[in-house]
């Protein structure tokens, strides 16, 4: 099994797949310390289509973003502190954000019904009093009235302010308040903007003067940024900016450098690691501010993706196949259709919006001795729901040489991030069900729906 387990980039720190593994019978599985979970015998169980999460790869993670900032913290004697704070828009499900609070993140919100829910948490008393909250995003009355009932309940809750409106609401606000800075770096990653509508720009920012209750500087360079480089260059570039607000607002002491850290969805690309970035990050900041003669800042990142990105895997039976052809009558030599029982346009919507690339594996017959370069098609009446690896292939095993009567399963890799929040119901089609999987217990978070269930959704 070495060879397959190789073959399929399994147990690889470096790329989110330490926990998975391959059985001798060419099962794809997962390890929880003792406990091991076989996908090909969920499937059987729970029919397909399926998202299986596993919080207690959520849960090492963060561990992993902790360890590492200890660790930079105590190398370059940082006299600042870290914190991490979620941001719920990468994953909103109760069974992502509350393993993250229990071991220590933060809360980062992005609109009023996001905050709604911590509020929720709050009256419920489901998190510790030391928890803090940070509100983005543009403000509506609600989301600003909100904030300001939540701060008068106690909750460490620190807005940050987006715009000269929000300033100028928020100077005779009660507590500590954020502002966010456009870096105007550029990047390399998915949403690389040469203008976006958030932050102010280093020149408004400096003319604005004092603040009340100034406590924290803010920016976000970009979402799955995919050069080390290019996460350390926006750090550079606010240092100076830091250092100048600080004179006019001395209780300025906290950075907040956003989200931004890569997931290596492309399992076949080098990707930085953890450490690295962290040792970098905490190096840059402490000697810009040693240089200056100013405290160390105490440290914020948002790095949501990486954390719940790994921790669900979705899994998909094989319906049917074709021969793929040009023009309608063209052969591709060597070339299928595979057809899943979902539709990637609903269920895994980067696919067709940003053509996102995922690590595609079998879930049965890993170990097979041929195999099919396939494109995969989802199941609805639309052209672009399908995969196509970037207009390559998806190597899986060959349909012709299966004979136990089990369909063929695939697995995608690395969904827990922003699929669900952005799932829809092109063709009225189901969503997938949804298992949580901890501590050897199995819990259906979401049944499969109905067609009467879809069709209220549009008022049937």
């Amino acid at each position: 099994m070495k060879k397959y387990h190789q073959f399929w980039k399994l147990g690889r720190a470096e790329l989110g797949t330490e926990f998975f593994d391959i059985n001798k019978d060419g099962e794809l599985i997962v390890r929880e310390g003792n406990y091991q979970y076989n996908v090909n015998d969920l499937c059987t169980r729970f029919g397909t289509s399926l998202e299986l999460v596993f919080p207690h790869i959520i849960e090492y993670r963060l561990q992993e973003i902790f360890t590492s900032f200890k660790a930079a913290l105590r190398k370059y004697k940082y006299r600042g502190k870290f914190y991490f704070h979620y941001p719920m828009k990468a994953n909103q499900n109760k069974e992502y954000v509350l393993p993250l609070i229990s071991e220590g993140a933060h809360i980062e919100t992005s609109s009023v019904n996001e905050l709604w829910l911590v509020k929720r948490m709050w009256e419920q008393e489901q998190f510790s009093t030391k928890i803090k909250v940070l509100c983005n995003g543009p403000k509506t009355n609600r989301y600003l009235s909100l904030i300001e009932e939540l701060k008068l309940k106690n909750l460490d809750i620190v807005p940050i302010i987006e715009n000269h409106n929000e300033l100028e609401y928020l100077r005779g606000y009660r507590g500590d308040v954020g502002i966010r800075w456009d870096p105007d770096v550029k990047v390399e990653s998915h949403w690389d903007k040469q203008t976006d509508q958030f932050g102010f720009s280093t020149e408004q920012l400096l003319s604005i003067g004092k603040v009340r209750n100034l406590k924290l500087i803010h920016y976000h360079a970009g979402s799955m940024i995919t050069k080390l480089d290019d996460l350390i260059a926006p750090v550079r570039k606010l240092m100076p900016v830091y250092i100048k607000m600080k004179k006019v607002n001395p209780q300025l002491n906290v950075v907040n450098l956003g989200g931004g850290f890569a997931v290596p969805y492309e399992k076949n690309k080098k990707m930085y690691v953890v450490d690295d970035v962290v040792k970098r990050i905490v190096k840059t900041i402490k000697s810009a501010t040693d240089k200056a003669k100013i405290p160390n800042p105490d440290i914020i990142v948002e790095w949501g993706r990486w954390v719940v990105a790994p921790a669900q895997i979705t899994v998909y039976s094989i319906i049917a196949n074709k021969e793929i052809t040009r023009n309608g009558h063209s052969k591709v030599p060597g070339r299928q259709w595979y057809f899943i029982d979902g539709s990637f346009m609903n269920d895994l919507l980067d696919t067709w919006s940003i053509h996102q690339k995922w690590h595609v594996v079998p879930v049965n017959n890993m170990s097979a001795k041929k195999f099919n370069r396939v494109w995969l098609a989802g199941s609805s009446c639309d052209s672009d729901d399908k995969y196509t690896n970037g207009g390559t292939h998806v190597l899986l095993p060959r349909l012709e040489d299966l004979s136990n009567g089990e369909p063929q399963r695939v697995a995608i890799f690395d969904t827990g991030a922003y699929q669900d929040a952005l799932a829809s119901h092109h063709c009225l089609l189901s969503s997938p069900a949804k298992l949580i999987i901890q501590n050897g217990v199995i819990t259906v978070a979401r049944k499969r729906e109905t067609p009467e269930e879809v069709g209220k959704l549009f008022g049937w």
